[in-house]
This record gives C-alpha cells, sequence and structure tokens, in this order.
C-alpha cells in the first residue's frame, strides 16, 4: 500500500508485510538495553537522578486503554453515565518533557530488503521514549508530513503504556489529534508543549525546503532543546544494477514519474549522503546538535542512549 508524500494517508497507514515497524519484543529489547547501560547513572558515586513522589494535578480526560484504573475519578465519569470513564492527569513538575518530531512522510515508507526508512524513525522513537520512561519524563509526539502541511500529535505522558501509545501513534495513526497551526513551524509546534522540553526531530529531511526547516528549528531551540536525528537514508537508494539504458523512476515526494539513466540510478546513494551531508552542516551553523543513525539498531540505540544521558545530567547541573 502507498500513499502520495503530503497526503494525510501518509500519516496513517501500515508500511511492512506484518503491519508493524517495531514489535513489542523489539521494545523490550530496547528497555533491556537501556537499563543495561543506564545502570551507572543510578549507583556508586552519582547522585540521583529520580525525584520523589510529588505529582501536580493538570487535569481531566478520557480514559484510554493501558491507564491505571487507580487514576480514574468515578464522581466525574457518573457525569458521562461511565462512557467514557474520565480520567485525573498528573504532572511531575521537576522532570523533563520529551516531545519526539517524527517524519511520516512518503519518502520514509520505502526502503530495501523489507526495511523501510520508517522502521529506523519508529525505533527512535521507542529508544527516546523507554529512556524518557527511565528518568521519570514524559513522552509525546508530533508527527508531519511533507513540508509540515499537516501535523498531528500525541500531548506528553508518563509511562511505557505511553510510548507503546507513540510507537502505535507513528504506525498506524491510533490517537493522534491534529495541531492547530500557527505562524511558522516553530511557533505551531511550541503552541503545542506545556512546558520546555527536549525535541528530537527524527527524519532523513529529503525534502526541497530543508533550510527553512532548518531555521525553523533554530527558531525553537531559543525555548526548547531541539535536536536533529539525521536518519542516514542511503541505504534505501543502493538499488541492483540494471540492464536497462534509461529506467522510468517515480518520485514519492512529489509524485511525479521522470526517466534517468543508468548511471544516474547507480549514483543515487551517493546524491543522498550529499544531500545529507549539506543538512547536517546547516544544522551545525544553526546552533543545533545532529545525531546520525543508520540501519544498525544497535548502533543507533547506543549513540541515542548516550546523547539522552548526556543531555539529563547536563539539566541536573544546570537546573
Amino acid at each position: 500500500m502507498t500513499a502520495e508524500r503530503g497526503s494525510p494517508e501518509a500519516l496513517r497507514y501500515a508500511t511492512t508485510v506484518d503491519d508493524s515497524l517495531v514489535s513489542l519484543s523489539d521494545v523490550t529489547e530496547i528497555e533491556l538495553r537501556i537499563l543495561r547501560r543506564m545502570r551507572e547513572f543510578t549507583i556508586g558515586e552519582h547522585s540521583s537522578l529520580f525525584h520523589g513522589s510529588g505529582f501536580d494535578f493538570v487535569g481531566l480526560r478520557d480514559w484510554q486503554g493501558g491507564d491505571r484504573f487507580e487514576s480514574i475519578d468515578w464522581p466525574q465519569s457518573t457525569l458521562t453515565n461511565f462512557s467514557p470513564l474520565v480520567v485525573r492527569e498528573f504532572e511531575q513538575p521537576t522532570t523533563s518533557s520529551v516531545v519526539v518530531l517524527a517524519d511520516a512522510s512518503g519518502s520514509t515508507r520505502y526502503g530495501l530488503d523489507g526495511r523501510p526508512i520508517a522502521a529506523i524513525v519508529a525505533r527512535a522513537i521507542a529508544t527516546l521514549g523507554m529512556s524518557a520512561v527511565f528518568f521519570q519524563d514524559s513522552v509525546g509526539l508530533i508527527v508531519f508530513d511533507s513540508r509540515f502541511r499537516t501535523l498531528q500529535g500525541l500531548r506528553p505522558r508518563i509511562g511505557k503504556n505511553q510510548v507503546i501509545r507513540c510507537l502505535e501513534a507513528y504506525q498506524f495513526g491510533h490517537g493522534l489529534q491534529e495541531v492547530r497551526q500557527t505562524i511558522g513551524l516553530s511557533g505551531t509546534v511550541a503552541g503545542f508543549m506545556r512546558k520546555t522540553s527536549l525535541v528530537p526531530v527524527v527524519s532523513d529531511f529529503l525534502f526541497d525546503d530543508a533550510g527553512e526547516v532548518v531555521r525553523e528549528l533554530a527558531r525553537l531551540n531559543s525555548t526548547h532543546d531541539v535536536v536533529v536525528v539525521l536518519v542516514d537514508a542511503a541505504f534505501a537508494f543502493g538499488l541492483p544494477a540494471v540492464g536497462a539504458g534509461w529506467v522510468d523512476v517515480f518520485d514519492v515526494e512529489t509524485g511525479r514519474s521522470r526517466t534517468v539513466s543508468r548511471k544516474t540510478l547507480r549514483r543515487m546513494a551517493d546524491h543522498v549522503r550529499q544531500w545529507q551531508a549539506e543538512v547536517a552542516r546547516m544544522v551545525a551553523e544553526a546552533d543545533l546538535d545532529v545525531i546520525r543513525i543508520g540501519p544498525d539498531p544497535v548502533e543507533f540505540d547506543l549513540a541515542l542512549l548516550e546523547f539522552v544521558a548526556e543531555r539529563r545530567l547536563r539539566r541536573k547541573v544546570t537546573a
């Protein structure tokens, strides 16, 4: 199943044979890796990174699968005749909020050997989300399509169940709500968040206006902690050799077709590497941190974990 980049369908459809980009066993593997890697921050000479049980009440909302029954507000639920149930939502003010901006556009839904670029984006969501759970931080999600015409989000909440919800939202569109557009990408994203947050932007940046997007992210970085997680997408363009001298190709970004030479087709992966190197340069010039991740899940899990731990320790020192 395919969808044109920029269409609402690009945010909702499943992309692999088993309709799953990241499985629950993958999430468990990530969680165990986090526990092993982060153990040094919870024992020995390090002061605790965790906080007490004080929480602030932030509001009421409809019950969702995975919510604890202890959080149900029974008196309020009687007003809706228990359909739906109403739960109380709390927030720990001393913890952080992590809101992942995830690329759900058409280009991410393709790859080679049954592994689309979106699978790497989804695993990054899982790794960042489970790291936040380890540090008792809340996790939220914003997915975007081509040129950020459509943004849909899931507000930050605490817990492993929230990470699972974020993954289901990214893969299948479950629970996503429209993000109200304001002036510029930076204003739209900032308006979605209640407090200062860590904002990882996970994307292959294979769109024409990447420079303008980087400038908007730099503006957002003035009030939030923005980091670009650049998905190395060259592997998806390592196409097999073809015998024909000219080949018809379809551009999922624009929906247009064109005819290219065999030589041009063979160099597609190199073009992607050059483009992403230029994006990384623009990100660095905008004074934003960039993490490059590829198809090797262990390598990029560890890269993201090192980044999260460093950021968390930095926040503790400056708090």
